[in-house]
């Protein structure tokens, strides 16, 4: 990792923690800036914290991020292998869909954390993940399964775990074969 690297993420880390940007601040618990490894090829984007991430300030720990766990390690990977944040850093009231001035206020910090990390490979899981980062406003329907390249690195799109558990037996063969998918790509960057 470049020097200074780890310093400017944990600088995100703690702007994050203090972020009064938007609305979401007033009720939060916990800011959820990311977490994992920061020298990683692989790294995943969500939309927003729920209830559990708000009330942990990690991102994917809830049944959501234990079936990506599972998902992970089928092909050979865990959580400390990658690293993990959302698009929005505070969890949406009643876990509605983040809005615009919302997603507009943490931009910023998702963008830096990319930069600073460097991947070679993002995972961008959900529909707001997908349109914040490549810019397309398409349902994750159209876009499944599909790997982009853009300024130098793969970026894989795929249904957010959440949704998949909500709809398990008509998704779950689909999300594993998502990860095979992206198990191809990392032998590629290895």
């Amino acid at each position: 990792m470049k020097k200074g690297v780890l310093t400017e993420l944990r600088k995100i880390e703690e702007e994050v923690k203090g972020c009064q940007k938007c609305r979401l601040y007033k009720e939060r618990k916990n800011a959820v800036p990311g977490n994992g490894v920061y020298d990683t090829k692989i790294m995943l984007i969500g939309e927003a914290p729920g209830r559990n991430e708000d009330l942990e300030g990690l991102p994917f720990v809830g049944q959501a991020g234990k079936l990506l766990e599972q998902m992970l390690n089928n092909i050979g990977l865990s959580r400390n292998d990658i690293f993990i944040t959302n698009v929005v850093k505070c969890r949406p009231p009643e876990n509605r869909d983040p809005i615009t001035d919302e997603i507009e206020a943490c931009k910023p910090y998702l963008f830096r954390q990319i930069e600073l990390v460097d991947p070679k490979l993002i995972i961008l899981v959900g529909k707001y993940s997908v349109s914040t980062v490549l810019g397309i406003n398409l349902k994750i329907s159209h876009l499944k399964g599909r790997v982009f390249i853009k300024e130098g690195r793969y970026i894989f799109c795929t249904y957010h775990p959440a949704f998949v558990l909500r709809n398990y037996s008509s998704y779950i063969d689909e999300y594993t074969y998502h990860f095979e998918k992206i198990k191809k790509i990392i032998e590629k960057i290895q």
